[in-house]
């Protein structure tokens, strides 16, 4: 075995005492096997792929019992990594053991740019000049589809959308041909176009390399896609483990088959969606599938109302290059004169390719970047000529979940804190009690508990923060919720929970949902009408049954074939 994984234990010590968060978990991994670790956030999954490269910040965390045992060839003796000397451990990572993160933002030096940080890895471990370095990075980004790589080459991360950082950082855990690679959801901010080409990419370096990979991912799809087995994770113990055709398709565990059931279907809507604890304590439980007419009679519904939110030729555009005196000689127009309107508690979808304008939309919507032209009437009020003293009223009517919840958090705020602020600086709840209160309260209603009101940021997982960051918005009682790739993050099980929350305060507040995504199948749950864009323009615009049953544009028609694993 290339890796075997003996009864590994791993505990969080904290003022609040310990927690165990693996249990005693053993798995092997073969050479040139692909092996996919699936669960709900929080299950263990991404702290044991952590524990593998020596990545667990300690204290608080402590591997308490168990061995991981290394060897990428027969000519070379087993170590175990557990054992190994820390200053030992630079040379493994990376050059023999490298790791995709699930949040690229965070991952990526802001500092520096994109190429910069590749090449400096490929220099490290391969002992090459800059330029040798530099030209390996170029093809390495071409490789993984990256648009223009000379000008991603010389950006920096906030300047690419959160896909393309993605795939910058699968480049840079490719750069030193690695023997295993440990892949921490490598796709959950990517469209299931480039998705799909990285998946193709990774079964590829599969074949040619006999590269080793251990896949962590909450989408059962791409799972079923490019693993050849797959280990179970529930509460830091393994439920089931087998050959990943065989457990996704006849499950036996019932946390399995909860996972199985609950995911999104392009074919079908749910009135509420299947949810883990349900299936598991009822597995025969029916759940009601909205009908064509019932579809048909909401839409006629929202359509007899005036619109909430009117978009009219709105163009958005970035200067692209400048001349020595700082004058802008080329503009790149993220947005290209996008009309349509919403109407109140419509739930209305932006789907697209990373990079094709649909977050660019959303956050000129909220005023969180300048339009260059056209309209956005808000029930009336041109948003877009209004000055920022008028404009801060419209703050609370329109809230915005970002894609990246760790980096839309204070790491030195509390979670009651970072909720209960923006109750503070709009002056609800009437004092400090009630607020918090009212913060606890909602992050009950997001799935979380009371005594999470004191943590931290990084005391929680990636999916716990971004129900964090929902509970946030929710604090002021938004009329337009601006959702933005705000489920991507959230394994199957808790994105169920999520969406159905969504849909019961849609119809209990009479919310309305801007819910951009590139998950056509979570749009398909979702969303009453739908907007596809390409490079900043409309591709299709209708219900999502008709876009997807009658694509007319071959794009549209790419997009639903490549979602993964036939699901």
């Amino acid at each position: 075995m290339m890796l075997s994984v003996k009864n590994l234990s791993i505990d969080f010590f904290t003022e609040r005492g310990q927690t165990r968060a693996v249990d005693g978990i053993s798995f092997d991994l073969k050479k040139g096997e692909t092996l996919g670790i699936v669960g709900e956030s929080g299950s263990g999954k991404s702290v044991t792929s952590l524990s593998i490269m020596r990545l667990l910040n300690t204290p608080p965390a402590k591997i308490s019992s168990g061995e991981i045992l290394w060897q990428p060839d027969n000519d070379r003796a087993s170590k175990d990594l557990l054992a190994l000397p820390a200053e030992q451990m630079p040379a493994i990572r990376g050059a023999e053991i490298a790791m995709i993160f699930q949040e690229p933002m965070t991952s990526l030096n802001p500092v520096f740019r994109c190429g910069e940080q590749v090449t400096e890895a490929i220099q490290l471990h391969q002992k090459l000049d800059f330029n040798t370095a530099r030209q390996q990075t170029l093809d390495l980004f071409e490789r993984v589809k990256l648009p223009d790589p000379q000008r991603i080459f010389d950006a920096f991360p906030h300047q690419i959308s959160g896909g393309q950082k993605q795939r910058v950082m699968i480049a840079m855990a490719l750069s030193c041909n690695p023997a295993l690679l440990i892949a921490d959801e490598p796709t959950t901010a990517l469209d299931v176009t480039v998705q799909k080409a990285i998946l193709d990419l990774l079964k590829e370096l599969r074949e040619e390399r006999q590269l080793s990979m251990i896949f962590i991912s909450h989408d059962l799809g791409v799972i079923a896609e490019i693993c050849d087995r797959v280990v179970v994770m529930y509460r830091g113990q393994i439920v089931e483990e087998g050959p990943a055709e065989q457990v996704l398709r006849a499950p036996k565990h019932p946390y399995t088959r909860g996972l199985v059931a609950c995911r999104p279907s392009l074919k079908q809507r749910y009135q509420r969606m299947p949810t883990v604890p349900e299936l598991m304590s009822d597995p025969d439980k029916q759940f009601h599938i909205v009908s064509a007419q019932e579809s048909a009679s909401r839409r006629a519904m929202l359509m007899a109302q005036p619109p909430l939110l009117e978009v009219n030729n709105l163009t958005v555009r970035y200067p692209n290059s400048k001349n020595w005196m700082g004058q802008t000689t080329e503009w790149f127009e993220a947005v290209k004169d996008i009309s349509f309107e919403v109407r109140p508690g419509e739930t209305f979808g932006l789907a697209g390719e990373s990079g094709c304008g649909k977050t660019t939309l959303g956050r000129s919507i909220a005023r969180l970047t300048t339009a260059h032209s056209g309209q956005i009437n808000y029930m009336g009020t041109d948003l877009l000529s209004l000055d920022d003293a008028s404009f801060h009223p419209y703050r609370r009517d329109i809230q915005v979940v970002f894609q990246d919840p760790y980096a839309s958090l204070n790491p030195r705020m509390t979670i009651g804190e970072a909720i209960t602020e923006p109750m503070q600086v709009h002056r609800l709840h009437g004092n400090a009690a009630s607020r918090r209160d009212r913060a606890i309260h909602l992050l009950e209603t997001v799935g979380l508990e009371a005594d999470h009101f004191r943590r931290y940021p990084h005391e929680f997982s990636g999916g716990q923060r971004q129900r964090i960051c929902i509970a946030r918005a929710l604090s002021l009682e938004p009329k337009l919720l601006i959702c933005d790739e705000m489920v991507s993050a959230l394994d199957v099980s808790v994105q169920a929970t999520v969406l159905n929350l969504l849909m019961e305060l849609r119809e209990q507040f009479g919310l309305t949902y801007l819910f951009i995504s590139h998950d056509l199948s979570v749009i398909r749950q979702m969303c009453d009408r739908l907007l596809i864009m390409n490079q900043g323009r409309i591709e299709a615009l209708g219900t999502p049954e008709d876009i997807y049953a009658h694509p007319e544009r071959e794009y549209v028609r790419n997009l639903i074939e490549a979602i993964p694993g036939g699901m």
